[in-house]
């Protein structure tokens, strides 16, 4: 299928699955490509990375799958440092024109230095993702085990283990159940009564203790209080409390808890139900009882059985997962465990792996974005540290989007729900932003955000003001509709936020005095280059904004004098030019390119992808420029 038949085919809003060669409806499915729908390994994780995650886009467990010291790590997504905070700094937009002089004069490093007192988010940094702890088991004598299997079967969404220990077969399945809201941990014995294992709760977060309740339940309570936040020297305020509560049923054998765990004994099998919470209602209230959520939700479960949880469960994730098939052939390679796969894959011919590496991808996006959680992270759903990367927020000059590229595409429309909720929130926050930072209408979103919903720029000036992060996520609203010809949330949920949008970029746009284009500036082109005028990506993606909001406006026959003028300005813009060295342009004005530089950013490919101006057979021109700029960036570190 060419590229232009494509686009026509998302525009109509009549693209299908079965319109794309290799892949077909889920009735489709044999029973031999399900069965190779997994990830298996011969051995337990050593290390947090090669662990395999599970979740209902709200709970997420990481499952190392050890024998005699399991240790399953826990996240709720809702469980960030900070408080309610508005990071807009007040009064900025006096300094902007400022700014935009120093940087037409070419004064790039006064327009940072000015900026980054006069014009960046208070605090300079938003808040990172926090995770909740873990569940340890400890099973004695299971150190040395006969035969061991670990496996993540993606078609139902369960980890399990197997292995044998002294001609017993023990296996460990577990699955986070969004129908119940919770982890389920279940172990059994093929042999009667040989069973034995302890189970606690732990917290990487000091102020934690954990208690029984009853003679069924184990509860870990804890509160943030303080982050020392290591980039700004100091300790936030923090106001998240939460608990992680388990409800522990056996078959055989006994049980005891205690303020310190759970003790089973001599049991054919045991259930532990994980529910947890935190205080979080929304972005600017934390009034929430984790404590009741946690109670609430296993009172709801109490006596059902565990096959009723798992039956449950399958039936809810298949109801997403089984929409699509990818059946790109096999070969004996299926055979092997996973990391085998992996390393062999440059020698040896294995197509079905492409094929699981896309279902992964759709599994993850189930398991860390559902309706009513929050949005996939840049981790997902999953972290097990204090101090995550880049604090694993929503990073929106990239990553945010690219977590959601499967959603549409491969049928998860449900899973790009969080995704609008958020950015409602960003709208409101955004609002203040742009007011407080531009002096325009509308809303702006800079290149992060977190679970306060922060919008302004932060981190730094060459980097961190980067007004487009927005506007881009608008056009996952504008693919929804396209996708599903919905006007209702077109007119209600879309058409709003990218009216908003568009009315910020009206008010931001100026004339660039060496050329007369509309440009974009203060800036930057990310990763790289600093604080600059008029980057190309921003261009872009600006012009996919108004667009996407002129035929939204066309088709709700709404808003004619805002259409005109966003038909008016978007022939401004400042148009892709074609550089000295026949690659695109990073930047509308003075040429700074190094044909050498192997940036793992091509973010001025945009309008390549995700967009659609650049299109080889209707601008050869353009695209023979980014085929350019491809082959001096080079195969080793672009990602996108």
């Amino acid at each position: 299928m060419q590229r232009r038949e494509f686009l026509k085919l998302m525009t109509t809003g009549t693209l299908s699955a079965s319109l794309i060669p290799g892949i077909v409806n889920a009735q489709n499915i044999g029973e031999s490509a399900r069965s190779r729908l997994r990830l298996w390994y011969t051995g337990p994780a050593e290390r947090w990375v090669e662990a395999l995650p599970v979740g209902n886009g709200r709970l997420g467990a990481m499952v190392f799958g050890r024998t005699a010291e399991e240790r399953i790590q826990l996240n709720e997504d809702t469980l960030w440092a900070g408080e309610p905070h508005d990071y807009a700094h007040n009064g900025a937009y006096k300094y902007l024109p400022e700014i935009r002089r120093l940087l037409f004069d070419g004064r790039q490093s006064e327009a940072e230095e000015l900026a980054m007192e006069e014009f960046m988010s208070v605090p300079l940094r938003q808040m990172p993702y926090q995770p909740m702890g873990d569940i340890r088991l400890h099973l004695p004598g299971h150190e040395q085990p006969e035969t061991y299997e670990r496996e993540l079967d993606i078609e139902r969404a369960i980890a399990s283990v197997k292995y044998i220990v002294d001609s017993t077969r023990f296996t460990r399945e577990i699955f986070a159940s969004a129908p119940h809201d919770v982890i389920v941990v279940r172990l059994t014995a093929d042999t009667e009564g040989a069973l034995n294992f302890q189970a606690g709760l732990e917290s990487p977060h000091e102020n934690t203790s954990t208690a029984s309740v009853g003679d069924n339940q184990f509860i870990l309570q804890g509160s943030l209080d303080r982050f020392y936040y290591e980039q700004l020297d100091r300790n936030m305020e923090c106001v998240l409390d939460f608990e992680t509560r388990v409800l522990v049923t056996h078959e055989g054998g006994q049980k005891r808890v205690t303020d310190e765990g759970i003790r089973v004994e001599q049991a054919d099998s045991a259930t532990l139900i994980l529910a947890a919470a935190t205080n979080y209602t929304d972005y600017k209230q934390v009034d929430g009882d984790p404590q009741h959520r946690c109670s609430r939700v296993i009172e709801s479960i109490k006596g059902l059985p565990y096959q009723s949880l798992k039956q449950a469960h399958i039936r809810d994730y298949q109801e997403l997962f089984g929409r699509v098939t990818l059946d790109l052939g096999t070969t004996s390679a299926t055979e092997l465990p996973t990391d085998q796969r992996v390393l062999q894959f440059a020698a040896n011919r294995d197509p079905q792996l492409i094929a699981l590496y896309f279902q992964y991808g759709r599994y993850l996006l189930i398991s860390s974005s559902r309706p009513g959680s929050q949005p996939a992270n840049l981790q997902g759903l999953w972290n097990r540290e204090i101090h995550p990367p880049w604090e694993c927020k929503y990073t929106t000059n990239i990553n945010a989007e690219m977590n959601y590229w499967p959603a549409e595409l491969t049928n998860l429309p449900e899973c790009h729900l969080p995704l609008f909720d958020m950015l409602e929130e960003a709208a409101e926050s955004g609002r203040t932003t742009a007011r407080e930072h531009y002096n325009c209408r509308g809303w702006v979103l800079h290149h992060n955000t977190d679970l306060w919903r922060g919008t302004a720029p932060i981190n730094h000036s060459n980097h961190g003001i980067w007004p487009t992060g927005g506007a881009w996520l608008c056009q996952h609203f504008w693919w929804h509709y396209v996708y599903s010809g919905d006007q209702e949330f077109l007119a209600n949920r879309a058409y709003p936020i990218m009216k908003d949008a568009a009315l910020f970029f009206l008010d931001f746009l100026v004339e660039d005095p060496e050329t007369g284009w509309l440009i974009s500036v203060p800036s930057n082109s990310p990763e790289q280059g600093g604080l600059v005028a008029g980057p190309t990506m921003d261009h872009q993606i600006i012009r996919n904004l108004f667009g996407n909001t002129i035929k939204a406006s066309r088709i709700l026959d709404v808003d004619t004098g805002l259409r005109r003028t966003l038909e008016e300005k978007r022939e401004k813009i400042a148009p892709n030019q074609i550089g000295q060295y026949g690659q695109l342009k990073e930047w509308a004005g003075e040429e700074m390119v190094d044909p050498y530089n192997q940036h793992r950013h091509v973010s001025h490919l945009w309008g390549l992808h995700p967009g659609d101006e650049i299109i080889p057979e209707d601008t050869p021109d353009l695209a023979g420029a980014a085929r350019q700029t491809l082959e001096f960036r080079g195969d080793g570190g672009t990602g996108w």
